[in-house]
């Protein structure tokens, strides 16, 4: 079956779930700097998902989601950060952390397939 929509791509889904974690996570913080990178960070991966799925072809696609998939390493080396900082509680810690390497094994499964062209995201 051929999707048609970005909204349902797992790896979308995904991002956008872990961006609304991160934005809840981090709502009370008053380092803005930080709360603005991380936020930003989170919302590029679902942002680069959807901008490469309503690209052209999957070349194309597929530097996005390598785009996507650097800005999941982005939040999880800002997690470290926080945790070290004490700015999220070892809890929310894990939750994000976990969500955000599920998301990236998702986008490297995405990856392989456009690379193999088992999918095809064309309209």
């Amino acid at each position: 079956m051929k999707t048609t929509r970005f909204e349902d791509v797992i790896a979308w889904q995904k991002a956008k779930n872990l961006s609304i974690k991160i934005y809840s996570a981090f709502k009370e913080s008053k380092d803005f700097g930080f709360k603005d990178q991380i936020q930003k960070a989170s919302v590029s991966i679902m942002n680069n998902i959807a901008e490469g799925f309503e690209r052209k072809g999957n070349k194309e696609y597929k530097y996005f989601l390598t785009v996507a998939k650097g800005s999941c390493g982005e939040v999880r080396s800002m997690l470290y950060l926080a945790k070290e900082l004490d700015k999220i509680s070892s809890d929310d810690f894990e939750l994000l952390f976990n969500m955000s390497e599920e998301t990236s094994i998702t986008i490297s499964g995405l990856i392989k397939s456009l690379e193999n062209h088992k999918i095809e995201n064309i309209k």
